[in-house]
């Protein structure tokens, strides 16, 4: 151990709410509140990401503040007659994927839940996780076999999904078609995998939060685990959480030479792709109005912060129109939100784009 970053019998702390409320809950008289087992590592804006047992919320601790500082980014995420949620509502797997978006997902796998990062949090609840044909009997809903563990990401934009009971999952997070790849071999019986995280070399680190045992490295091709040898205590982790994402070196070398390689930030969050070209290389682009009713909208561009970056009004008079929004040869190059209002003020569609 390098660092104690808060102990929830002894560590003074202060609470904030993302949504400016200052009335603490009951259950904010510890951060952690029953436990947790999901975290995720923002290195962006240097967070810890956590997700407290029986309680539907994200919340975060702050890395740059010396002292503890928490922060509640949403409540009751999940809807639920009481605040205290049953078993199959935990959020017990989380990560910050390749997209730069962070993911959570209930033990029952009904819930993917996407949560943005910046200034202004947007969580959304994204619907159940699907099971591909070729799961068959292995299904990332079955309590037996799917339910706990932990969540990594890859360089292409996949989460990985290992349950306690070893079991590994793929998930596509645009379908939410969710791939069984196999069980993890090589384990002692008595051990459970319920934290995991990337090594340098590509390889998944577990650990287990219900024995005293070394770390395993799991090789992801043959899910063959091999101990971790240490010359310390050995120690039990419901999480582990770092920056790492599997096959980096793969998609480095793929992308190496390849200038017009498509970004991992282009996916719709909502509603057909309506957006083009994506990547913006000529400071323009065309949003495509197609079958939406007749009338006034406002095109808003913001940064992930939340930051309006500009606004455009227009009238659509016809079933099927593009509108060109013209982009300030200022902006810096990265990644934006394209957003869509109709005259109420409620959204038609939001989408990614990269500006190049």
């Amino acid at each position: 151990m390098v660092k104690s970053l808060y102990d929830a019998d002894a560590s003074a702390f202060k609470m904030n709410y993302a949504n400016g409320k200052q009335a603490a809950n009951p259950q904010d008289a510890k951060p952690t509140v029953y436990g947790v087992a999901a975290a995720a590592l923002d290195t962006r804006h240097n967070r810890l990401y956590f997700a407290p047992m029986h309680l539907s919320e994200i919340r975060y601790l702050d890395l740059d503040n010396n002292n503890a500082e928490f922060t509640v980014v949403k409540q009751n995420i999940i809807a639920a007659p009481a605040v205290y949620q049953s078993e199959e509502n935990h959020l017990t797997r989380m990560v910050i994927a390749a997209d730069g978006y962070g993911y959570a997902i209930t033990n029952d796998a009904n819930h993917l839940i996407r949560f943005t990062t910046g200034k202004t949090p947007v969580v959304e609840d994204l619907g159940a996780l699907v099971d591909a044909e070729s799961n068959k009997s292995i299904s990332i809903h079955n309590k037996c076999t799917s339910w706990g563990g932990d969540m990594v990401a890859d360089a292409f934009g996949k989460l990985v999904i290992i349950s306690a009971n070893h079991h590994v999952f793929s998930v596509d997070v645009n379908s939410r078609v969710t791939t069984y790849d196999g069980a993890i071999t090589g384990l002692p019986g008595t051990y459970t995998t319920n934290g995991a995280a990337v090594d340098a070399d590509g390889n998944i680190i577990v650990s287990s939060a219900v024995v005293f045992e070394a770390l395993y490295k799991v090789d992801v091709k043959t899910l063959v685990a091999t101990k971790v040898e240490s010359n310390e205590t050995p120690f039990n982790a419901s999480d582990l959480a770092n920056a790492n994402f599997l096959s980096q070196k793969e998609y480095n070398a793929k992308n190496k030479f390849s200038i017009t390689a498509p970004p991992l930030y282009t996916d719709v969050i909502s509603g057909s792709s309506k957006v083009f070209p994506n990547p913006v290389t000529t400071g323009e682009f065309k949003v495509l109005f197609d079958g939406q009713d007749l009338g006034n909208y406002t095109i808003t561009v913001t940064d992930l912060s939340g930051r309006i970056i500009l606004t455009k009004a227009t009238n659509i008079g016809a079933k099927m129109q593009t509108e060109t929004v013209q982009l300030k040869s200022t902006l810096a190059k990265g990644m934006y939100l394209v957003k869509v209002t109709n005259a109420d003020k409620k959204q038609i569609f939001t989408e990614r784009i990269v500006v190049q």
